[in-house]
């Protein structure tokens, strides 16, 4: 075990960890959250994606170790429950999701979309979610609801 020492969601974590565990274990067992999910552990389904220095990361094949020194966000650190990130808000406002297992990974990627680009086209937010899947079929919601927080922004 070696420390490791990262920003989560804007606080200070120093967490004593194997450097090749995946981040995701870390999140989930040690620190508790749960927001990423677990899904395929092969960085095919995108429930785990997390903000690594504002990019959509997948947790689940980042080894803790790279993190070290870096800026994390999970769905946690973007809002709560009384005061919510406009694509948390936009995503209940449309119904954006059934079973919610992909929620985590999707709002997070279009978190990082809209950092980038605050006014993306359908099809730029199509392509951004591209590799995240959800099998309750809502994509047009989900599409609609960031379009939704884009303009709120």
């Amino acid at each position: 075990m070696i420390a490791i020492e990262f920003t989560l969601n804007g606080k200070r974590i120093n967490i004593a960890a194997e450097p090749e565990t995946p981040l995701l274990e870390v999140l989930r067992n040690d620190i508790e959250l749960n927001g990423p999910k677990f899904g395929c552990g092969l960085a095919q389904c995108g429930a785990c994606a997390v903000l690594v220095d504002g990019e959509s990361t997948r947790s689940c094949v980042t080894r803790v170790s790279e993190v070290a020194g870096r800026s994390i966000t999970t769905l946690e650190g973007l809002g709560n429950a009384d005061n919510p990130h406009p694509l948390q808000q936009a995503f209940i406002d449309e119904q954006a999701l059934q079973c919610g297992y992909c929620t985590n990974g999707i709002i997070i990627t279009a978190a990082a979309l809209l950092d980038k680009n605050q006014s993306p086209s359908r099809d730029e937010i199509k392509t951004a979610l591209s590799g995240h899947l959800c099998r309750c079929g809502a994509h047009p919601r989900i599409i609609k609801a960031v379009q939704k927080a884009a303009q709120e922004s």
